[in-house]
This record gives C-alpha cells, structure tokens and sequence, in this order.
C-alpha cells in the first residue's frame, strides 16, 4: 500500500515508499564521481531525485532498472533551486510479493476518457457549418482508440493519462463563453480549431496506454505536431472536398496557435478565430501547471518554482 505521494512531500521529510521511473542514468558530477539522477513518478506528480557517489559495485543492479519500473526507496526531502527533489540513500526495483497497485502511480485526467470523448464529439456533431462538422467528426472517430488514453505532452501541462482530451475539452468550454462575449467570432470555426489544434500529438509523442509518453517519434522529431497536423488536414479536407479557402484557414490555425517562432509557429495569428485559439490554449496550459502547483502547495505559503510559468513561485492564499 503506498503511503508517501509526491503531492504532499514537504522539505527535511524522510520518506520510504514505492515510486514509478520516469527516467534514469548514471551521470558524471563535477567532482568527477558517478551519480544516479532519476525522475520519479507517481499518481500526484513527479520528482527529481539523485543518489550521489555511486559505486562501481552498485552499477549491476542500478543497470537493471528502466523506465516504467517501480522501485522501492529511502529518501529525504531536499531543495535545490527553489524546487524540491529527493536525496535517494536506497533503493531496491519492486519485486512480485511488493503490494503494489499500479494506479497509485498513473497520474490521470480528473474526469472518465467517455464522458470526455462524448462531450467533443457532441459539441462538433452540433456544429452548423457542415464542411466543419464532418472534419472533426472524422478527426475524432479516426483517433477515438488514442484520444482514450494520451497524453497532451511528454512533459509539463496535461502530461496525463487522458490529458489530450481534457485539454481539448476545458478549450472548447472555454470557447464557447469567449465566443459570448466576442460575437463577432465564429463559434464552429474557434471550436474547430481547438479539436484539431493538437491532434497530431497523437503522432508525434510515442506513448502507452496508461499514459505514459516514452518521447518522441521520429516524424514528431523531425516535423513536430503542428507540421504533422496541417499535413493531415490538407489530406482530410481534400478528401472531404471542402472548400480550398476554409481548409488554409484551418491549416493556418495550427500552424500559427504557438504564436513565436521560437515554439514552432512561423506565423503568428491573421484572423480573429486563429488569434482565440492561441490564448485559449495558453489559458488551459498555464491554468493546468499553476493548479498543478498549488496542488502541492500549504495555505499561506509559496509553490516550488514553476519553469513553464517563467520559474515563478506561486502564493496559496490561507483561506
């Protein structure tokens, strides 16, 4: 039964529990001395740890352990950096007779793949444009076995089982409130752009059925999502012979939805809808690492640093 979860792990803690290898490797410090530097997971979150001067002796058993184990440690908490990681004093991989359940160390979406699955397809099944509801229809049934399962990254925000849908799913409801207010938008188009925006991520990371990404395909390296995307809807909307103008703009939103060239998007946003999308993903990322954080965080005192938000450390208010 685990006891220690990384959510609630406070600094000078000594901890002796069961944790998920996200990775791990031997690595030469600047003393010149070999070191273990592991990243643990489990169903709260993960952690760096490290298990400083290791021995050529220990090298055998250390070799043994790969990603995806479960391993058995005793640790303290430490800071470095403003952020906490764990100071490994031993550790042993898990063993049959260990009372393990593997959920305690899968970090999922908060709500069932289904009912998330069914509330997209329900929003793009009622779209009015018909060349628009057909496409993510498509989208959706073709991909509908992955989408129960992947995560929205390898890392960072909604690195979850489940976490494209739910990134999906919290985009489009906050879609459809800005499209309230921004009347001049059009909702079908905004809506579409948010299901398809990331689509291609379930090509571009390789990932298990528990969620888990294991990095990086070679298309994905090679091309990365938004590439890959426009690559598929320029197949899609050809096939569906939908109009040429629409089928750009589409094209377009994906291409432009990270907005600098310096995370992929040669063009920033040249329509309404595309610009909407951009902050609507930005919105649901920030908000899901900001919780994330908070999540692990005492009221009245401040969150580790957060590198996705510009390595800020965030403020829990006491009530």
């Amino acid at each position: 039964m685990k006891e220690y979860y990384i959510g609630r792990f406070r600094t000078d803690d000594e901890i002796q529990d069961f944790f998920l290898v996200k990775s791990i490797a031997i690595k030469i410090g600047s003393n010149k001395k070999q070191y273990l530097d592991l990243m643990l997971g489990d169903s709260t979150g993960e952690i760096a740890a490290k298990k400083w001067d290791v021995a050529d002796t220990e090298l055998p058993s250390l070799n043994e352990i790969q990603d995806g184990d479960v391993i058995k440690i005793k640790a303290n908490v430490t800071e470095w950096n403003g952020m906490r990681q764990l100071r490994v004093l031993k550790l042993r991989k898990a063993v049959a007779t260990d009372d393990i359940d593997l959920m305690d160390f899968i970090k999922s979406a908060p709500e069932k793949a289904e009912d998330m699955y069914a509330f997209i397809y329900n929003k793009a099944a009622g779209m009015g444009d018909e060349d628009l509801r057909k496409l993510c229809i498509r989208i959706l049934e073709d991909n509908k076995e992955k989408l129960m399962y992947y995560p929205a990254a390898a890392k960072n925000h909604h690195a979850e089982l489940a976490g494209l849908l739910y990134h999906i799913k919290r985009m489009l409801m906050t879609a459809e409130r800005i499209c309230q207010v921004y009347t001049n938008l059009n909702g079908d188009l905004v809506m579409t752009g948010v299901i398809i925006h990331d689509i291609e991520k379930l090509n571009e990371i390789e990932a298990d059925v528990l969620g888990m990404a294991s990095g990086y395909s070679f298309e994905g390296q090679m091309l990365g999502h938004l590439v890959q995307g426009i690559k598929v809807i320029d197949r899609l909307t050809e096939e569906l012979k939908i109009d040429k103008e629409k089928a750009i703009m589409l094209e377009h939103m994906i291409l432009s939805h990270h907005y600098e060239p310096d995370f992929g998007s040669p063009k920033k946003p040249l329509f309404p809808e595309a610009e909407i999308l951009h902050y609507l993903d930005m919105i649901d990322a920030r908000m899901y690492d900001m919780q994330e954080a908070l999540d692990a965080t005492e009221p009245g005192g401040f969150s580790d640093r957060v590198w996705t938000l510009d390595n800020r450390k965030l403020y829990k208010p006491k009530n």
